[in-house]
């Protein structure tokens, strides 16, 4: 009796301190976010209170020699790339991934998964360059100069594929067989299940990975930087160059001093404010379709 008591504290004991160790592991990621959002701040905060932040959506042009830090132009930019390029990747990966679990063979879906495993793991700086030698001149030679918002959402799209063609794919995994032989045994067909039956019960996965893509497309620099002209315009047409947020960082950050450095961190914060959206959106359409 004695030893199991003492084996019971034990285990208590131990659970005790993974809960508390997680909950630290916890705690330091939310301290390291909360850091980044009080540096950005700190440092934006002399531009702000100089110009005030309503000029950042006001002003003629970006140009902060002249004293013009119009953001509007990039953030326009930003959204257009990522809009276009998670509509064209989101149906492309889940499709990809009902593909590989219900109609490729075996031997297919698991080169599949390797092929895009390899695609992930590529880094965005060679993604960029073939887009750049590649991408460009094709798109050129179909409407000048090539570097282009259409050339951004697609590179972007072949970026974000695998991110959601991964998550539709162990989401697909993970749907309990026991719904597909029901669907079996009352003579649905092949679709008609996977609509029906995979997708709901698939649909928190799902949704998870279109964040997931969704976010890296915000934040990617180098592969938009070397493809997209960076040029400072609301592009009109998908032809047009443009410069994200993330691109105008990563160029003029090297040189930028006083307000204009001041005004780059504004930019990062404006970022920080569209992911920050983009997870409250989430996690309202989460709880709508939870509860509703």
């Amino acid at each position: 009796m004695t030893s199991l008591h003492s084996n019971t504290l034990f285990h208590w004991s131990t659970d005790d301190f993974l809960c508390w160790f997680l909950r630290g592991l916890a705690g330091v990621a939310g301290t390291i976010v909360i850091l980044i959002v009080t540096f950005l701040i700190m440092e934006a905060l002399p531009v702000l209170q100089g110009i005030g932040l309503l000029r950042f959506f006001t002003d003629p042009s970006w140009h902060p020699a002249e004293g013009f830090y119009n953001l509007t132009p990039m953030l326009w930019g930003t959204v257009f790339a990522m809009a276009g390029s998670v509509l064209i990747a989101t149906p492309l990966g889940i499709l990809s991934a009902v593909f590989c679990h219900y109609y490729a063979p075996v031997s297919l879906g698991k080169l599949y998964r390797r092929l895009i495993e390899l695609l992930a793991g590529i880094p965005s700086v060679v993604y960029g360059f073939w887009g750049l030698v590649v991408l460009v001149p094709m798109i050129g030679e179909i409407h000048p100069p090539g570097q282009s918002l259409l050339a951004g959402i697609l590179i972007l799209t072949i970026m974000i594929l695998p991110t959601i063609a991964l998550m539709a794919d162990a989401s697909l995994a993970n749907v309990p067989q026991q719904y597909l032989r029901g669907a079996a045994a009352l003579g649905l067909p092949r679709w008609a299940t996977i609509r029906g039956v995979v997708f709901p019960a698939a649909k928190s996965g799902l949704f998870t990975g279109v964040i997931l893509e969704t976010g890296r497309a915000i934040g990617e620099t180098m592969a938009i930087l070397m493809v997209c002209g960076n040029v400072v315009q609301t592009p009109s047409s998908l032809f047009d160059p443009i410069r994200t947020l993330t691109a105008n960082i990563a160029l003029e950050m090297a040189y930028a001093l006083g307000d204009h450095r001041a005004a780059l961190f504004v930019s990062g914060l404006v970022l920080m404010a569209m992911i920050v959206a983009l997870a409250i959106a989430a996690e309202w359409i989460s709880r709508g379709r939870i509860y509703g």
